[in-house]
């Protein structure tokens, strides 16, 4: 059946080709006819005219003068062309003057008058009429008859054409048998391969035939299907393996959403119980001063109370904005060179009240000879701040907590060692993840969220160094190593004495906020110190009264009713009286893009809520008109 197949499909090819190739021929020998006949036509037709207008110039004076002598003389002449077979020539007035007939026969066939000029074909014959013309008169007419002899060409055209079409028939024939055998092996073998993959199932048989064209593409698409089938094969045999494995992964996410959706509500907990911790002494504070507002002695230690609770929420809310910052990319750091002596000296400033506080000995160990860096001072200063504050948090009060730097092979190391309550061998590896906390249990006596590691990290990150966690257990204390790229070559400037005198000063100064509360209390504490100070709660009651007032300093919120903070100080400075105003921003907007949103503004500084005073002091004696 595959053989008979095959032939039938070789078959139809040589029948297609040769039907092509004898509907080819036919098209273009009726083609060549019809275009020969006209030539052939067209041919006749100029030949008989000329050799009319040849007997008529030449018989022109034998009419003129009368003379049918000379005019039978000049068509004698047409004996030499033989298949002219008679010729007249008439008269004006149509009257038979002249004539020439190869037979009798012929003489009998000449018309009486010439007819229409021209040339008509009759019959086997073509009649050709020409006028004769003396001096733009008409004076005869030239009639000649010749055999035209179109079935001689038919005949010989027709025994050409048919050689020609059987020669090309014939080559037609033998190019498309070699022609469908390149055809008909691929598509046999392609018949064989797949009759033998449904006998055995074997998807790894192929077809070995080459060809080109589309033969070629049907070909490689049949390799290419059982390649499919087999890789299809394959994954429904390992179907079962595959859910297993899918099922497994699922359940483990299923796991791992359930434990970070519980650390997010351990979290959320853990947030409002730190952010209530502070505010229970600052509600505890103003009590204290209300109740004892005459005894100073209990004022300022509530007071200071107050100072140190907000200074613990300032912080757990700055290391959320920063962690936030960083995971969606928008906190930077400034790159510049720096000593690792002036990071430890500023680190240890900052955690040093709080370790003094819990009692601890504090051990700092750093070369002495200058150590340079690149990077952010303020934020490595806070990276080592951190982990000398979770040290001293961690630790039992009057514990041990060291610091040591040592630098080497282009690196510098700083551990920070305590022997306080330790890291449980299974929380070294999570231990700087977000909201990770080494005790997290209801009794414990540290405050915390649990992103300072995660912050400290990244920052260093941040830095092109790492740092890591090293524990012997739990009880064991814990140390903490950050190690940083040290630069090389330095170019070290000369530091310059800069003295800070107190301006002592006075000043106009404009407050716009619409927190009444926060205003009216800063306003209060700059009039205290003697200078001139204008509230206003909105921006269009500040853009109205700073034109009378002048102020050399206007300090604005961003998020004022009716104008805008950034509006608002566009519009102070278009006014010619304001023109030397500094004007400083007081938000809770303190993002990258905010400080550049401030800065197109015209605003000469920007601060973070919450600000205490002597940030507006700083400002005042700074940059004082």
């Amino acid at each position: 059946m595959i053989a008979k197949a095959a032939g039938s499909v070789g078959i139809k090819l040589i029948l297609t080709a040769l039907t092509t190739t004898f509907v080819a021929l036919v098209v273009a020998t009726v083609a060549m006819l019809v275009y020969d006949l006209k030539s052939f036509q067209r041919g006749w037709v100029d030949d008989l005219t000329t050799q009319a207008v040849l007997v008529a110039t030449a018989s022109a004076p034998a009419i003129s003068f009368n003379d049918p002598r000379v005019a039978r003389q000049n068509l004698g002449l047409l004996r030499v062309r033989p298949e002219i077979q008679a010729g007249a020539i008439y008269t004006a007035n149509g009257a038979l003057f002249a004539s020439y007939v190869q037979t009798a026969a012929e003489l009998a066939a000449l018309p009486q008058h010439p007819g229409q000029l021209g040339y008509a074909i009759e019959g086997g014959r073509m009649v050709v009429t020409h006028p004769i013309m003396d001096q733009g008169e008409r004076i005869g007419t030239v009639y000649l008859s010749a055999t035209y002899r179109l079935l001689d060409r038919l005949q010989s055209y027709a025994l050409i054409l048919l050689g020609v079409m059987l020669g090309s028939l014939l080559l037609a024939a033998i190019v498309a048998h070699r022609l469908q055998q390149t055809i008909t092996r691929p598509l046999l073998a392609v018949t064989d391969v797949a009759r033998n993959v449904m006998q055995r199932r074997d998807y790894s048989l192929r077809v070995n035939e080459r060809a080109t064209g589309e033969i070629g593409t049907l070909v490689d698409a049949f390799n290419d299907m059982l390649a499919e089938i087999a890789r299809r094969s394959n994954a429904l045999q390992d179907a079962n393996l595959t859910l297993e494995h899918e099922m497994t992964v699922r359940q483990g996410a299923e796991r791992a959403l359930l434990l970070a959706d519980r650390r997010k509500d351990e979290f959320l907990a853990t947030l409002a119980h730190e952010l209530r911790n502070p505010l229970a002494p600052i509600r505890t504070g103003l009590d204290i001063m209300r109740i004892n507002a005459s005894d100073p002695v209990s004022v300022e230690r509530a007071r200071t109370i107050m100072e140190r609770q907000l200074k613990q929420m300032v912080r757990l809310v700055d290391d959320l904005l920063d962690v936030s910052r960083i995971n969606t990319g928008k906190l930077t750091i400034r790159r510049e060179q720096l000593m690792l002596q002036d990071v430890v000296n500023d680190a240890l400033e900052l955690a040093r009240p709080f370790i003094a506080a819990q009692g601890h000995t504090l051990h700092v160990q750093v070369p002495e000879q200058a150590v340079y860096l690149v990077g952010d001072a303020t934020r490595l200063a806070q990276v080592l701040s951190n982990l000398l504050h979770n040290a001293a948090k961690y630790t039992a009060r009057g514990g041990s907590i060291t610091l040591e730097a040592e630098a080497r092979d282009g690196q510098v190391q700083l551990h920070v060692k305590d022997n306080g309550i330790g890291i449980s061998p299974a929380l070294l590896d999570d231990i700087f993840e977000m909201f990770i906390q080494a005790d997290s249990s209801l009794e414990r006596s540290t405050a915390g969220l649990g992103v300072g590691l995660s912050l400290a990290r990244k920052l260093v990150e941040l830095h092109g160094g790492s740092i890591s966690a090293e524990s012997a257990g739990e009880g064991q204390g814990s140390t903490f190593t950050v190690t940083l790229p040290v630069l090389a070559e330095t170019s070290v400037a000369k530091p310059q004495a800069e003295t800070l005198q107190a301006d002592a000063r006075l000043h106009r100064i404009l407050l716009a906020d619409d927190n009444v509360d926060f205003v009216n209390g800063i306003g209060g504490l700059l009039r205290s110190l003697g200078h001139q100070v204008h509230i206003a709660h909105d921006g269009n009651e500040a853009l109205a009264a700073a034109e009378t007032f002048a102020p050399q300093f206007a300090f604005l919120d961003i998020g004022l009713p009716g104008l805008n903070g950034y509006d608002l100080a566009r519009a102070l400075k278009r006014l010619p009286a304001l023109k030397h105003t500094v004007m400083v921003a007081v938000t809770g907007w303190g993002q990258q893009k905010d400080r550049q949103h401030a800065f197109e503004a015209g605003f000469h500084h920007h601060l973070v809520k919450p600000v205490s005073i002597d940030q507006f002091q700083e400002i005042l004696a700074q940059s004082g008109p």
